[in-house]
């Protein structure tokens, strides 16, 4: 049977739920154990496609095309293994769901309540991976903190599922605060103990306690934690503040918490965690023999987790090229023709961030123009892609009002517009282009090269694409189309022949860079920059 583990927060949010998750399912599967990861969010959206950057961070999307929380980056990051549309549910799907059996007549004119209507449809999303047979363990992390009014519904499935599959199958883990008030210059146990006690109203009693601390927990402590609330002292774990969170699993291999979930999962320990690539990860991310500094020119720059998986793609490149990566976000609305050169010279490499709509869009286009005059490792993604091709239709083909449809649907050059697919659609949320679209890759190119392989799959979020009208025009003038799609022949990727390194992809390449497998296309700007800066050092 599949054993099941619930994590969920109390105290405060943003305490890391997604963070221990992925950690403690690195361990199991570093054990030999097959594991997943899904995360329950209590919004009514239907998913975060609709959602707005600066409130909610990145929207990442999966190779089946589900807009989802950006946990379920670290999910991939941290297992190597893809994850699904089932992988994130909201209240919002959930509601959804009941109210479509409702109107199809599933429930025989019952009167349609939260329980059990509610709750059975959250356990039933609960059980579909393990029914599977794909999983020995999946983790479902619950979005909010236990108290909040949202969360009610799913605590309650929790407590419910919990019982009908007995303890040995189901188990909770909570993640809670231990502050520590300078004032008194002691660590407070209070906030844990009443936080606790809330879930028990609930009904649910936690079997594993995980507090997130900024001082180590001494014994005391934790016997004091233990006996409040109702767990082994063996069952109060320690997670310290880290200088990564990459550190995170090897903290909690420290504090046995894979060993303490197999033993009240009643399950073997089978081999000690085989950890050694993640070792050597950190090793190199710990121990770079050179730095360099990268511009991440975007629209969303003030929310450092609207970017969330271009920054640790890049965490990830740099760690394979030995290099400390330090970006610098720049916010494309405060670029112009006069300040470029002061904002971007001193930069070894740039990265035009992806984005919608028309704010900031001239900063990005006088970026890339900048980059590409000055020889300075260039690499685009989404709409940074768009901006380079209307940079270049402007300032190389003489198209001086060269846009994208999505910005001005009156310009002589519409050198990006919409997908034919896309001009019927109203609907906001799910009807992009979206999920893993295959790619043929031209011999001889950048592209190629790097992948080693002619036909790869990448993630896409979009609407708009290359006006291959306009695409002998730009191949004469030496910006190559390096990648294809076979099925509708859209332009993929873009490169500049003589130029040290100028490539952008109209997917997302860094929603697939994960610990284990870093992208390629990132691992050679990173180098491309590495070699930029050595050039200038040597001047």
């Amino acid at each position: 049977m599949t054993k099941y583990i619930f994590v969920t927060g109390g105290v405060t949010s943003s305490l890391g739920k997604g963070i221990i998750s992925a950690s403690l399912a690195k361990l199991l599967q570093a054990r030999g154990y097959r594991v997943t990861i899904q995360k329950f969010d209590p919004y009514i959206n239907i998913d975060p496609g609709t959602l707005n950057p600066y409130e909610h961070g990145e929207c990442y999307v999966t190779e089946d095309g589900a807009e989802t929380d950006l946990d379920l980056g670290h999910y991939e990051r941290f297992l190597n293994v893809p994850t699904s549309q089932a992988n994130n549910v909201t209240t919002g799907r959930i509601y959804q769901t009941v109210i479509n059996k409702e109107r199809q007549g599933a429930y025989l004119g019952k009167t349609v309540q939260v329980i059990p209507h509610i709750t059975d449809e959250i356990k039933n999303n609960i059980r579909y991976l393990g029914d599977s047979g794909d999983y020995d363990i999946v983790i479902t992390e619950l979005g909010g903190t236990v108290g909040d009014i949202e969360s009610l519904p799913y605590i309650e499935a929790v407590r419910q599922f919990k019982w009908e599959v007995g303890s040995n199958n189901a188990i909770v883990i909570h993640l809670t605060l231990i502050p520590f008030l300078a004032a008194a210059g002691e660590l407070k146990t209070k906030p844990t103990q009443h936080s606790v006690k809330m879930l028990l109203e609930y009904g649910i009693q936690p079997d594993i306690l995980v507090c997130r601390t900024e001082h180590h927990i001494g014994p005391d402590i934790r016997k004091k934690i233990a006996l409040f609330c109702n767990v082994n002292i063996n069952a109060v774990v320690e997670s310290i503040d880290a200088s990564t969170i990459y550190d995170v699993p090897l903290l909690m291999l420290k504090e046995q918490l894979d060993r303490t979930v197999l033993a009240k999962l009643k399950l073997s320990l089978k081999n000690e965690p085989d950890l050694e690539q993640w070792k050597d990860f950190l090793g190199r991310l710990k121990n770079p023999i050179s730095e360099i500094k990268i511009g991440l020119v975007g629209k969303y720059v003030e929310l450092p987790d609207a970017y969330k998986s271009i920054t640790e793609a890049f965490i990830h490149a740099g760690a394979f090229n030995e290099c400390k990566v330090k970006v610098q976000c720049i916010h494309s609305e405060g670029i112009t023709e006069e300040n470029v050169a002061a904002k971007l010279g001193k930069l070894d490499g740039v990265l035009v961030a992806p984005g919608f709509g028309n704010r900031g869009i001239e900063g990005k286009i006088i970026a890339i123009q900048y980059v590409r005059e000055h020889n300075i490792p260039f690499f685009g993604i989404c709409l940074g892609m768009q901006c380079a091709v209307i940079e270049f239709g402007r300032n190389v083909l003489g198209m001086a009002d060269a846009h994208s449809t999505e910005m001005d649907e009156n310009t002589d050059f519409a050198v990006i517009s919409m997908m034919e697919e896309q001009k019927k659609i109203t609907l906001k949320g799910g009807t992009m282009r979206l999920g893993a679209y295959p790619c043929e890759l031209k011999k001889g190119t950048k592209a190629y090269n790097l992948y080693g392989k002619s036909r790869i799959t990448e993630r896409h979020r979009h609407r708009y694409e290359f006006n291959n009208d306009f695409l002998k025009q730009y191949e004469d003038a030496g910006m190559i189309a390096s990648g294809i799609n076979p099925e509708s022949n859209l332009v993929e990727i873009i490169e500049l022949k003589n130029h040290p390194y100028f490539v952008a992809a109209q997917f997302h390449p860094e929603l697939k860079s994960t610990v284990a497998t870093p992208h390629p296309l990132f691992i050679k700007f990173i180098s491309a920059s590495l070699e930029n800066a050595k050039k200038k050092t040597s001047l």
